[in-house]
């Protein structure tokens, strides 16, 4: 059998420095200890007096609230004298200090804002500190199963942003694969190779394919840092839709160098990029009253900040040191690889002695959001699960108080939801009691005179207005901050209102849809119930009405079936829970036409719901963008067998392995055979895989099917590549790489 001959090697990576980076058991062997720290205390933690400020947070919450469910107290009938009285009453105290911690936060973020801040971690010691030679940093981009156009298109401007401001020779870029599907394997390596062509890139842009893929995420990385982690000082990393500035990577180096005791700087990412209504949405609302609500996190946490996962820098030997992730014991769905890793990652940091931060001041950070209410509830499902999980690591030992209220505040930002299902289930059943039931006006032992239920409503009237302007302030506060400022950067004053305006009705109609999706992921992840965690939707997707109504159905009878239950009880109740039940009618015609990416194209022609990026779009968007639209078609397995030049490439990109053995050999011709016959629509996933990671085989195939046309082949083969002519089939100018892909 004819096979072509190499004459030149391509390499996908650098030669492997291997390094230690072992997880460590939960808990740890010394466990009651903190790890001992190998860093100084940050200095600007301590003039600051971050103790004071989180003392006076607690007190403004725990004092508000108390207030607050004082109040409501008095709202009931019997004042918190009955069992299910009481039942409300602990679960509006719970809620409630959810509320105001979202204000006080919001309003430490105003004030911050508005008066500045001369403390800011970007600008503290940061002066003219250059950019020395031995930083070496790299940028990693963790990829599975994703759209291969938008994510290379988005690390093509990143690249050409440094490259414009000549800091290009400091960094270095890693694609890290754990695609599990053949066509999208084939696209990454197609992409890579165009990349690395168009940009003179060949040494500096590299791309692995993780066989074995454990722990996700957070072990794609750690897999990186244990093969090249000694090569750098720092490391970026990025999802699969982030764009960086050349400026925001080369000032986070420089911040890293200028703050020896600092281990994360975590950005503060700019949604934008996304065209539907419900994605406009999101994207308006981070933008506008995003700023605040980090501002306010920056006060209260300072260096013991959170980092997301993603456009943050890492100083990569004490990230390798103390932050590799061990399996949490037990089993169920709470149990396992840690899911969401980041927050981990970060506590990890500070108890190790390292400081995290947030520069949320600096531009050039970007991110999008998802195009569809449904996909925005897929990835709500695997948060809920991280979140869950990471509450179980709030005992450990030798962690920062502040990280420790951090695992709180992400379980209770799902928690949250059923403790709201469960106070509109007791406040019906109290409705109930007192519509069904005649008045107990003696409910004490030996009590002496009776008890009478007082109904007032203006006091209900009254602490219901105080609790939605709460809500409502951090959303006033936004709009006076921009209005003062920056009025033109989203339209001018009356279209920022306008779109305020809008997205809160929205977003008042999306919270009782969260709530109840909440109420299921939580329960089903205390139920035990695993799901499965896969990548996003980078592209505008639109949701059809099937999916819609199977999605949303079972809560449109809910809501049908609860306000008939109130008209039934009391026909003048039904006006206090008509938010809520009616966003559940009408969730299906929601999550349709707030996907459409008509409408949200037509709320920009008028100028609503406009973010800074649209109305002056960042260069580097822009060379996105542009990149995005020049993408060619992405090919698959057809064209990795067919195309002469690709089936060279993934052949070079195959994990080289002398096949011994007359069964081997023999199991090698039988995938042959039966790719030829069966056509790659025949072929299951195992098998495609087995396909590609074989160059042998692969430069088997593709000799059989050059023979133009072949005659024992499927016709699937020819139909989806290109035409072409025996003269295009030129020798591979590439050999297979041993381990370098594997």
């Amino acid at each position: 059998m004819e096979l072509h001959p190499p004459a030149r090697m391509m390499p996908c990576a650098p030669p492997i420095r291997r390094s230690s980076m072992a997880p460590a058991a939960w808990p740890p062997d010394n466990a009651g200890k903190a790890r001992p720290c190998d860093a100084s205390p940050s200095p600007i933690i301590h003039m600051l007096q971050p103790r004071m400020r989180r003392c006076v947070l607690l007190a403004l919450i725990f004092g508000q609230s108390f207030l607050a469910t004082h109040f409501m107290r008095q709202v009931l009938p019997y004042h918190g004298a009955q069992p299910l009285e009481i039942a409300v009453l602990t679960l509006f105290a719970l809620l409630f200090l959810w509320v105001s911690a979202g204000f006080w936060t919001a309003l430490m973020g105003f004030l911050q804002l508005l008066r500045g801040d001369r403390n800011l971690i970007s600008r503290h010691g940061l002066g003219d500190t250059p950019m020395p030679a031995t930083a070496r940093t790299a940028i990693v981009m963790p990829i599975c199963n994703e759209d291969v156009a938008r994510v290379f298109a988005g690390l093509r401007a990143t690249y050409r942003s440094l490259a414009e401001m000549e800091y290009l020779p400091h960094f270095d870029f890693y694609v890290l694969s754990d695609s599990s599907e053949v066509d999208c394997r084939v696209a990454e390596l197609a992409a890579w190779a165009d990349m690395r062509r168009d940009c003179d890139a060949a040494g500096r842009l590299f791309y692995r394919w993780r066989r074995h893929r454990i722990k996700k995420k957070s072990g794609n990385v750690a897999d990186f840092c244990r093969r090249w982690g000694r090569n750098y000082e720092y490391m970026v990393v990025l999802d699969a839709d982030s764009v960086m500035s050349g400026d925001c990577l080369a000032t986070l180096v420089r911040l890293m160098e200028a703050h020896s005791d600092t281990g994360i700087i975590q950005t503060a990412p700019h949604t934008a990029g996304r065209d539907t209504l419900y994605a406009r949405m999101q994207q308006f609302a981070s933008r506008v009253y995003g700023p605040l609500f980090v501002a306010g996190l920056y006060f209260w946490q300072l260096g013991e900040s959170h980092y997301w996962g993603h456009n943050a820098i890492i100083r990569i030997a004490p990230f390798m040191r103390h932050c590799a992730l061990g399996r949490l014991p037990g089993r169920g769905a709470l149990s396992g690889e840690i899911l969401s890793h980041d927050f981990v990652e970060a506590a990890l940091m500070r108890r190790a002695g390292w400081a995290v931060w947030i520069a949320y001041d600096l531009p050039g950070s970007y991110e999008e959001s998802p195009p569809t209410l449904i996909d925005d509830l897929k990835r709500d499902r695997r948060w809920c699960y991280g979140n869950l999980m990471n509450f179980r690591l709030f005992p450990e030992p030798g962690l920062h108080p502040v990280h420790r209220a951090v695992f709180v505040t992400g379980a209770f930002s799902y928690v949250s939801a059923p403790l709201w299902f469960l106070f509109l289930i007791c406040s019906t059943a109290l409705l109930a009691s007192h519509t069904l039931i005649e008045p107990q006006y003696f409910i004490v032992p030996n009590q002496m005179f009776p008890l009478w239920p007082e109904w007032n409503p203006q006091r209900a009237l009254a602490l219901f207005s105080a609790t939605a302007a709460l809500l409502f302030a951090p959303k006033l506060l936004s709009f006076l901050l921009i209005a003062l400022r920056e009025p033109a950067r989203f339209g001018g004053r009356l279209a920022l209102a306008s779109g305020m305006l809008a997205e809160s009705l929205f977003s008042a109609l999306l919270a009782p849809i969260r709530m109840i999706f909440h109420t299921q992921f939580v329960c089903a992840a205390l139920a035990g119930r695993s799901i499965r965690w896969k990548s996003p939707l980078r592209d505008d997707a639109e949701t059809g009405w099937c999916e819609a109504l199977n999605w949303h159905g079972l809560h449109m009878l809910l809501g049908i079936g609860w306000a008939g239950l109130i008209c039934w009880l009391n026909p003048a109740s039904l006006y206090w829970l008509l938010p809520i039940l009616g966003a559940w009618l009408l969730a299906v015609p929601i999550s349709v036409f707030s996907s459409r990416r008509d409408a949200g194209r037509l709320l920009r022609r008028i100028k609503l719901l406009l973010i800074p990026e649209e109305m002056d779009m960042p260069p580097e968007l822009r060379w996105m963008r542009s990149a995005l639209a020049a993408s060619p078609r992405q090919p698959g397995l057809v064209d990795a067998a067919m195309d002469p030049r690709l089936n060279a490439l993934a052949r070079a990109c195959g994990r080289a392995r002398q096949t011994t053995g007359a069964e081997a050999m023999a199991r090698q011709r039988a995938l042959v055979e039966r790719a030829i016959e069966v056509g790659p629509a025949g072929l299951d996933a195992r098998e495609k895989n087995a396909l590609l990671d074989d160059p042998l085989a692969l430069s088997q195939l593709h000799s059989r099917l050059r023979r133009w046309p072949a005659p024992d082949s499927h016709p699937d083969w020819h139909g989806g590549v290109r035409t072409v002519s025996p003269a295009d089939y030129l020798p591979a100018t590439v050999e297979p790489q041993a381990a370098l892909c594997s």
